[in-house]
């Protein structure tokens, strides 16, 4: 017949188990939403976002932030100034979002494509040469086939400056010299050419 533990030995086991179940994360450290902090030179635990943050809740509906009219019809003209400013955004954006996938002339053969992912249509297909420029936005934002959304890592202004972008290299394809104006067609010159005295 098995004696029961001892009250000592009993004690022991319940220490034992009392000790290891420590509560650091549930009672860590932390402050309330809106409180006060002394951590903070102005005294609240609040901190504004890091520049560069994507806000996640719904900005107020508007062509700039929906890429659409308010008879649903998707924008034909961009709604901010088209500047070199904004295309050297998008191009940046581009490379870094879109390329992999894109390519960097927007064909659809970029190196995950090589690698074995279904490709995208290329930009310079009639189809998309005539869509709206509200089209890219929209894909932007809420994907399209094989493409997931970019709406919570591409903040609204960067998703046109993108969308102009892609304008940019469907024209690009098409331009003719006589397109490029008279002071940059020296530029078009072969390396070479240019270099030469």
């Amino acid at each position: 017949m098995k004696r029961p533990l001892s009250h000592a030995a009993a004690l022991c086991w319940l220490a034992a188990g009392l000790l290891g179940c420590r509560q650091g994360m549930y009672n860590q450290p932390k402050q309330k939403p809106l409180s006060a902090a002394d951590f903070f030179p102005d005294g609240a635990s609040a901190r504004n976002p890091v520049p560069g943050a994507v806000a996640q809740e719904q900005p107020p509906a508007s062509p700039l932030t929906t890429g659409s009219n308010a008879d649903g019809t998707l924008v034909t003209i961009i709604p901010m100034p088209l500047t070199r400013a904004l295309l050297e955004r998008g191009q940046q954006r581009y490379d870094i979002f879109c390329a992999v996938c894109h390519d960097y002339t927007g064909s659809g053969l970029g190196m995950i494509v090589q690698r074995g992912f279904p490709p995208p249509p290329t930009f310079h297909q009639d189809r998309l040469r005539n869509a709206p420029i509200g089209h890219f936005f929209d894909v932007i934002t809420h994907g399209y086939g094989a493409m997931y959304s970019y709406a919570a890592r591409v903040p609204p202004d960067d998703r046109w400056a993108i969308a102009a972008y892609i304008r940019a290299l469907q024209l690009a394809r098409n331009a003719a010299r006589q397109d490029v104006p008279p002071d940059e067609q020296t530029q078009l010159e072969s390396p070479a050419t240019a270099a030469a005295p």
